[in-house]
């Protein structure tokens, strides 16, 4: 379970109104608009890394397991996360230690308990995809292409909704509120090795305002098989982050 935990998350990790009558919007318009709201387009293309810490807590068959997180992101699109979780309440003593790497071309999931496994597939190719800070800001020279499909009824609000497909990797669903731009919830599926086809939902909220940019502080994101919710405590940008930390050693 715990090895493809950080890729079902981090892969989608992408993070980041009209009043009356919804009226007809471009993706580009919407887009624009969702770049406004979470800090600017010129703004955002000036972030160099983000380091995100707090605390997270997988939902399994077997039970709850929690603790802490910490996320690295790099321009152009290295990633790492790093967890410590506390297994006590399974009858270990040891924790086990959780690291996923991406350099920008190579992905690993590092277990202290389970050792290691090179992501290949269309994991691998969700990180060369997932670019820092957003996908959005550089989406057309990627070679990706975005439509506008029809609104959802998500809870008591119709969403807008995006599909991004890439040249290569998972098509996306986003849902933005139209009241805010903010996205709200992502759908993507994908494939791995060990558990075959997956739908995952992302959903952000508890968007703050960290440097003059919205950062969700909470991410849940869920599958058929588990649910990760993390609850971030602090967020820094433009930190200093070796890129020694996105290479396995």
């Amino acid at each position: 379970m715990t090895r493809s935990v950080l890729a079902l998350f981090l892969s989608t990790a992408l993070v980041h109104t009209l009043a009356g009558a919804p009226a007809v919007q471009s993706a580009d318009d919407i887009i624009e608009k969702h770049l406004a709201a979470v800090g600017g387009r010129a703004a955002l293309s000036k972030l160099t890394s983000r380091r995100s810490t707090g605390k997270v807590t997988i939902g399994t068959p077997n039970g709850d397991i929690s603790g802490a997180i910490e996320i690295s992101a790099k321009a152009p699109n290295k990633a790492r996360a790093y967890m410590k979780l506390d297994l006590s309440a399974m009858g270990l003593t040891d924790p086990m230690v959780i690291e996923q790497k991406f350099d920008g071309t190579a992905a690993w999931m590092l277990n202290s308990l389970q050792g290691d496994n090179q992501i290949t597939g269309d994991q691998l190719l969700n990180f060369q995809n997932n670019m820092f800070p957003s996908p959005l800001l550089t989406y057309k020279a990627q070679g990706s292409a975005i439509v506008v499909l029809p609104r959802e009824n998500v809870g008591t609000k119709s969403l807008i909704v995006l599909k991004m497909t890439p040249k290569l990797g998972s098509a996306v669903k986003m849902y933005f509120d139209p009241d805010t731009y903010l996205l709200v919830r992502t759908v993507v599926r994908f494939s791995t090795p060990e558990l075959g086809e997956l739908e995952q939902v992302g959903e952000p909220s508890d968007y703050r305002d960290v440097g003059g940019f919205k950062v969700p502080f909470l991410l849940v994101n869920a599958t058929s098989v588990q649910t990760v919710t993390i609850r971030l405590e602090k967020v820094e940008h433009n930190v200093p982050i070796d890129d020694a930390i996105f290479v396995k050693k």
